[in-house]
């Protein structure tokens, strides 16, 4: 069985965060609401517990408290911020509202070297509170301080009790990856078993669990999740898989034959083409709202997975690449505070009624676990360190009404984009790229539903416009724009406004996320 560290939810923005970096110490994590049923924790055998951050007191009326059976497990506790008051509220110590609020970078002075923190650790640490601990419980002992915080860090190494007013899993407190590896690794004595080889045959064993000897349609796009997502279930029933393509005419450039080369030679899966450009172009005319159209693409996209099926013996399953931050932006998990982002085509799009039952293999996976799944599975690298691909494709690039003019356009100028990436070689395929100064984890062009005047061969021009988005990103839950090169985005500019009929100005996307998404719909 996996080992299992519970994170239990009270709101925090960075939640997620806690799951990625103790994911990363090769530990597997499951993220749950503060408030989740006593048996249905423990029956997943945590061998220790994560208490997150939130946006209440301890101390005001309602405010969520520390489950009684989190101590009565005897299981080791840390408790970052909120989760750190909430411990220490719970044991018996006082929490009360700071004189001075606490937001951004601090520097930690270590009090007492402990198993948690270390004197070698960097100092910096990312701070976002405005109520301290006024008295620790018994047993407990101060382990470190910032200048507004007297109290910064807290132990019981007696019961492997701790607490963190600051947040170590966020990238701005440096040493916080080895701070959560040494909680998980060493405090709880975690024997880091959560890799690529244990996920895919975990993976297999919920599939076969799932499907039996039933036939599967699989969803895929050319996307890597669709792609992973399908290789995983072929890896689990074989031939009982059947894969469809469908070519909605919102791919990207030259997308039917890059699916079919991949899948048929690279995966040797049976694969079945769809052609539906019409249908769908006929089903968005005249729609512009963002959730509209997915909602559109969602269900035609089921619709024809029916027919599809019926002319296949009619399977029961269908598999779609929906991984974790889908499921988080767009209904999020049930959690205090938790808002939807967005509705993604592989979750919320999808119509009430449908003659399928899911299978999910990826579904509480991140973007960067997916990606090592797919090479452990023998995945050919540039599928699976391909850029992604939204599932309702140039559609949400195409803001306003999709037509296929419209999108032609897009589809022009996005390609010419990847391409002077490509030759400039900031394409990223492999993990140590990703996130880099010189590289781009998603590039892609979006075509804006406005006209700007311009002046091409001293005639004037009322024409559209062509927005560059490019992000750095290694878990696509955060991202900051990529610094192009000045001579790069030139080189491209002159390109599209040449060589796309119909645009006549390009513009470049500088917008972080948050507060941004990574797209524009």
């Amino acid at each position: 069985m996996t080992e299992t560290i519970i994170i239990l939810d009270f709101g925090s923005q960075y939640s997620q965060l806690i799951a990625r970096r103790v994911r990363e110490a090769q530990v597997y994590a499951e993220l749950l609401p503060w408030d989740s049923p006593e048996d249905q924790v423990m029956d997943l055998a945590p061998k220790g517990f994560i208490l997150s951050g939130g946006p209440r007191s301890v101390y005001s009326p309602g405010a969520p408290s520390l489950p009684g059976y989190v101590i009565g497990s005897g299981l080791p506790i840390l408790g970052i911020c909120y989760g750190m008051q909430a411990l220490v509220d719970a044991l018996g110590g006082q929490v009360a509202p700071a004189d001075e609020r606490e937001y951004g970078l601090a520097n930690l002075s270590i009090k007492q070297p402990s198993q948690l923190l270390q004197e070698g650790d960097d100092p910096r640490v990312w701070m976002s509170h405005g109520d301290r601990i006024e008295m620790p419980p018994e047993g407990f002992v101060i382990l470190a301080q910032t200048g507004n915080s007297p109290v910064a860090a807290i132990g019981d190494q007696d019961r492997q009790y701790y607490g963190l007013q600051f947040h170590p899993e966020v990238n701005h407190t440096p040493a916080g990856g080895a701070i959560i590896q040494r909680f998980v690794r060493e405090i709880c004595g975690c024997a880091g078993d959560w890799t690529p080889a244990s996920i895919i045959n975990h993976a297999v064993s919920r599939i076969r669990a799932q499907v039996g000897d039933a036939r599967v349609l699989s969803a895929v796009s050319g996307g890597v999740d669709s792609s992973v997502a399908t290789a995983l279930v072929q890896r689990a029933v074989g031939d009982q898989l059947a894969a469809v393509f469908v070519d909605t005419g919102l791919m990207r450039k030259d997308e039917g034959v890059w699916v079919d080369r991949a899948f048929r030679f690279s995966l040797g899966a049976n694969l079945v083409s769809v052609a539906a450009a019409a249908l769908f172009f006929d089903k968005l005319a005249g729609v512009i709202a963002p959730e509209e159209k997915r909602r559109i693409i969602g269900e035609t996209f089921i619709r024809i997975f029916e027919d599809a099926a019926h002319n296949l013996g009619d399977p029961p399953f269908l598999v779609q690449g929906t991984i974790y931050p889908d499921v988080i932006e767009s209904r999020a998990p049930e959690r205090a505070n938790a808002q939807r982002i967005k509705t993604h085509h592989n979750v919320g799009g999808l119509p009430d009624e449908m003659n399928f039952e899911l299978v999910e293999p990826l579904r509480y996976l991140f973007k960067d676990e997916v990606r090592l799944v797919g090479e452990a599975l023998g995945l050919p690298s540039e599928l699976v360190w391909r850029q992604p691909f939204p599932g309702p494709g140039l559609a949400v690039r195409c803001l306003g009404e999709v037509t296929p003019l419209r999108v032609e356009k897009l589809r022009q100028a996005d390609a010419i984009f990847t391409e002077e990436l490509s030759r400039a070689g900031l394409l990223v395929y492999h993990p140590s790229r990703v996130g880099g100064d010189t590289g781009t984890a998603q590039a892609f062009a979006v075509l804006l539903p406005v006209k700007a005047v311009g002046v091409m061969g001293d005639q004037r021009t009322y024409e559209e416009v062509i927005a560059l988005r490019a992000v750095t990103t290694v878990d696509f839950m955060t991202a900051d724009w990529a610094r192009l090169p000045e001579d790069l985005l030139a080189r491209v500019a002159n390109r599209i406004v040449n060589e796309v009929q119909g645009v006549n100005r390009v513009v470049y996307d500088i917008t972080s996320k948050p507060p941004g998404t990574i797209e524009w719909e």
